[in-house]
């Protein structure tokens, strides 16, 4: 018979996948923002932040697709919390050498990054924690 509740195989499986889709959408919103996979962001910092955080979330999609959720869903948290924080801190007093986007709070793409980071936040957190009560990985 098929596992197919809300606490079975399949709706694992559903919530990897859409775990690791949103990492990927993570991802792509930060290449499109930073003008290509080989631009680089001004200041330095900053572009090679973006580039940390593509690769983490590549990373953090390919352990969720291999069944390896307790670190999958640790960086996928970190895939939506790093940039949500860097946006406010972005919008709200600036990053050292830059305030292009300071007061910028209704960007399409800053709104729509917001959106796929809190989705993969609300999913990551409770699926990271299901995972820290059991014993396997």
């Amino acid at each position: 018979m098929p596992h197919d509740t809300a606490t079975g195989p399949a709706a694992t499986w559903t919530a990897r996948w859409a775990g690791a889709l949103l990492c990927l959408a993570v991802a792509a919103v930060h290449v499109v923002d930073q003008g290509g996979m080989t631009a680089t962001r001004d200041p330095h910092y900053l572009g090679v932040a973006y580039h940390v955080l593509e690769i983490a979330a590549l990373v953090a999609a390919v352990l969720l697709l291999l069944g390896l959720v307790r670190p999958g869903w640790l960086l996928a948290a970190g895939v939506a919390l790093g940039p949500l924080l860097g946006y406010v801190l972005s919008r709200g007093p600036g990053l050292p050498y830059y305030s292009d986007d300071v007061g910028n709070w209704t960007e399409p793409l800053g709104l729509v990054s917001l959106a796929v980071e809190g989705a993969l936040l609300l999913l990551s957190l409770p699926l990271l924690a299901r995972s820290l009560r059991r014993r396997t990985y």
